[in-house]
């Protein structure tokens, strides 16, 4: 008998399976049409937003909520990568350019809201909100272009952060403007409390965060990792909320705080997936605030607005930037790349509606206008570069580049993946030849015996872009991937092949099936450190059997080269090492000395004519403590004397029959053994 279930609805699981459906055609589209993925997702939060027919979105405050993740991890991994001392070049321009470019264009807004008949409160209201540019849009927008690395990028930034550090306290002068004295006492607090959670910021950051971080990387879990960055960046973001700051700036102060510790590179590529998803997530939420009724009904207005606050505020904040020094390109890149309103005024708007400074439709006006802008932002911020060149070209100049700014790189360095016996030993050598390296290493005692040894040290999984590109891997001469996981050297090298596909990589082996996939991967050596042992162990046991020298050099070759018959079939590289190998071992020098009773005895060396009766070449005489190089002719040889000669296998035994007494002839055993030693047989 069937029993009939009750269909229960899914709710929120609902409305993120329908988000991420729309958000991944929205965003197969915007590449196909080579437009950037937010614009997109924007665009599927129109699709499936409460003012469109279709499937939709059953509850429009969830998402929102779940959107505000996406801000505060956004900042957190803004955090992660800010680097004070980058932002020291551009700090006068952030903090002070800022704050002018923001009384600036608060004036704008006032200006354009007497104009369009408002009354001169919610006015001022309308200034603070334009005032704001969006720093989810622009770092999303810079990080498709490849542009973050540049000078300009640098002051959008940090003008960007100043902005947003500037929204709490405009949260609460705002609403108390028509009290003036409570407003101040207000903002009093606000910045009490603020500088209350630096610096309880500043000793967690110092003493708690690196030790928790430091016990749970020793517990070897990449898991428990990843939930200990995000319940930090997250929950310290909640405990800012709490003290009546800002939820992002909590997240983003936190990740200032991990940067200067050694985990971050790490910390910000395992986050950097969340990132985005939670990111998709704002965005979507942004498209389902557009109603386009409203848009249709009201576009006149909503162009006046965007025409006006566009082309206004590429102008303050080219003029700011300009007259804090900056030349170039780089006034117009901030200008065009800064242009829009942010996502913070849907939080100043919504505050103006709760305390009846602003109207509904003066609100929708605000968001209606934020949204287009936002949504042009990845097109307008690629007219900087035409313009500034058409500009120069109208002065008959030639346009010089937007400069990069980066620090110091490495250059030609080895990059070595894994710092285990393998590595330990290749790392040894490398800091005794003077050669610049840098190690990638998971585990935290390997990490910190190399801090100890002051080392170069980058803590992460190799297979992370964020971590190859901490160390350099663009610049790097060369990759060694000592780990002892089949599966972790493929990723690795796979990574490190899209990064930098002309970077040279010696790989190590963990089984023979693995070295076609190695193959196929453009690998240009690989080590089998268990092959090679085994080697070395016959090689030893041979000696004991008193097998030539030169026949078990000759095996070895052949053992080896069958083995690696994969890699050496690719690589002409390695193919000439093994043969130069095979020729150093066939042409060598040896040391022997004379008897008293040797034929050599008491004769100079061209008299003797060692090198037309041998083949050997004399190349160094010790007698004593006195060294001679390259003896000459005249030298008379005497018993005792220690001679070096550079030799083949055949003719060493020649000349080794000839100096204890034969003839320099060679006699029949000495012909059969060089004739299995000579070089090709």
């Amino acid at each position: 008998m069937a029993v009939a279930q009750k269909e229960l609805p899914m709710g929120i699981a609902a409305d993120i399976t329908i988000i991420l459906v729309a958000a991944l055609l929205g965003g197969f589209v915007a590449r196909r049409l080579g437009q950037p993925l937010i614009l997109g997702y924007i665009v599927a939060g129109v699709i499936v937003g409460p003012y469109t027919a279709g499937p939709r979105v059953s509850d429009v405050h969830d998402i929102e909520l779940l959107a505000e993740i996406g801000v505060a991890l956004l900042l957190f991994a803004l955090g992660v990568e800010f680097n004070l001392r980058k932002l020291a070049r551009v700090k006068w321009v952030a903090f002070v350019g800022t704050g002018l470019q923001m009384l600036l264009t608060t004036a704008l807004g006032f200006l354009l809201g007497r104009l369009l008949g408002w009354e001169p409160y919610p006015a001022l209201w309308l200034g603070a909100l334009l005032s704001l540019s969006s720093t989810m849009v622009i770092l999303k927008t810079l990080m498709a272009r490849g542009s973050l690395g540049n000078l300009a990028s640098r002051v959008m930034i940090g003008m960007l952060i100043v902005q947003d550090l500037a929204v709490v306290p405009l949260m609460i002068i705002l609403p108390e403007l028509a009290n003036p004295g409570e407003g101040l006492a207000q903002l009093g607090l606000a910045v009490l409390r603020a500088g209350l959670i630096l610096v309880a910021m500043v000793f967690v950051g110092t003493r708690v965060i690196p030790f928790l971080l430091k016990r749970i990387a020793a517990w070897k879990s990449r898991e428990l990792f990843l939930v200990a960055v995000m319940a930090l960046g997250l929950g310290i973001g909640y405990a800012t909320y709490l003290a009546g700051l800002s939820f992002a700036f909590g997240a983003f102060i936190t990740g200032i705080v991990l940067s200067e510790s050694d985990y971050s590179h790490q910390a910000l590529s395992d986050i950097i997936p969340l990132r985005d998803v939670f990111g998709m997530l704002f965005f979507v939420s942004v498209g389902m605030l557009i109603d386009p009724r409203f848009l249709v009904s009201n576009w006149v207005a909503i162009l006046v607005l965007i025409l006006a606050v566009s082309v206004g505020k590429i102008l303050i904040f080219a003029g700011v930037v300009r007259g804090f020094g900056y030349r170039g390109e780089v006034p117009l890149a901030v200008g065009f790349g800064l242009f829009q309103i942010g996502e913070f005024a849907f939080v100043l708007a919504r505050v103006g509606l709760d305390v009846g400074a602003l109207t509904a439709a003066q609100s929708n006006l605000v968001l209606a206008a934020t949204v287009v802008t936002m949504v042009l932002t990845p097109f307008v911020s690629r007219l900087s570069t035409p313009t500034y060149a058409w500009i120069r070209r109208s002065q008959g100049k030639s346009p010089s580049p937007v400069l990069p700014m980066v620090s110091e790189p490495l250059r030609g360095h080895t990059i070595i993946a894994g710092y285990g016996r393998v590595g330990r030993y290749t790392a040894n050598l490398l800091c005794r030849l003077g050669h610049p390296y840098v190690v990638i290493e998971r585990d935290q005692h390997r990490m910190d015996e190399l801090k100890a040894g002051g080392a170069p040290v980058i803590y992460g999984d190799a297979a992370s872009s964020t971590v190859l590109e901490a160390a350099g891997i663009h610049e790097a001469r060369l990759l060694l991937v000592a780990v002892s996981s089949a599966i972790d050297v493929e990723t690795i090298v796979r990574q490190a092949r899209i990064l930098n596909p002309r970077l040279h990589i010696v790989a190590r082996a963990t089984r023979l099936g693995q070295l076609e996939v190695l193959r196929q991967l453009g690998i240009h050596e690989v080590v089998q450190p268990e092959f090679e042992a085994g080697l070395e162990m016959v090689r030893q046991a041979l000696l004991h059997f008193d097998v030539p020298t030169a026949e078990i050099e000759r095996l070895c070759d052949t053992v080896r080269a069958e083995y690696y018959r994969p890699i050496e079939a690719l690589n002409t590289d390695t193919l000439t090492l093994r043969r130069l190998r095979r020729a150093r071992r066939s042409l060598e020098i040896v040391w022997y000395t004379l008897g008293e009773h040797s034929p050599l005895a008491g004769k100079s060396i061209g008299a003797s004519a060692i090198r037309k009766r041998s083949g050997v070449s004399v190349v160094a005489l010790l007698r004593g403590d006195r060294v001679v190089s390259n003896p000459g002719p005249e030298t008379v040889l005497e018993a005792g004397d220690q001679i070096a000669v550079l030799a083949t296998p055949a003719q060493r035994l020649v000349f080794q029959h000839w100096i204890e007494g034969g003839t320099p002839e060679p006699a029949p055993a000495a012909l059969a053994a060089a004739s299995v030693a000579a070089p090709g047989n």
